[in-house]
């Protein structure tokens, strides 16, 4: 059984609203990340995704779903991180993306095929 390896950058200056949130991952062989949770908390708004799959030969399966939760396991995603593609790189903005108050945030990805990896990045304007 492979199991999940997941490392997490926060980029908080403090001279700027503007955070950075970055998951690299590598699923378990089931396919899913689950509990990889942030060490701050934020609130404000989500304002943009990007999810990159791996360059390698080990790129999710075509349409893995990503979700970000809050502490209500909330997806402050609002369902945007479905059907992420296998080799491209995908940005969603601000328009379809919700909002976040005084949480952490945790990665969960399904269906992401047998021990593959990338990267989900996040930015939110912190209020």
């Amino acid at each position: 059984m492979t199991a999940q390896v997941v490392t997490i950058t926060e980029s908080n200056n403090a001279q700027s609203a503007l955070k950075k949130i970055v998951w690299d991952w590598a699923c378990t062989d089931g396919g899913i990340v689950t509990g990889s949770v942030t060490t701050s908390k934020y609130t404000g708004q989500v304002v943009r995704l990007i999810t990159n799959p791996d360059a390698s030969t080990d790129n999710p399966t075509d349409n893995y779903t990503v979700q970000v939760l809050d502490s209500d396991s909330a997806d402050v995603l609002m369902g945007s991180g479905a059907s992420r593609d296998t080799a491209d790189t995908e940005q969603v903005l601000a328009s379809s993306l919700g909002y976040v108050y005084d949480s952490t945030l945790t990665l969960e990805i399904t269906a992401a095929g047998d021990a593959k990896k990338g990267l989900v990045i996040l930015y939110i304007l912190q209020q």
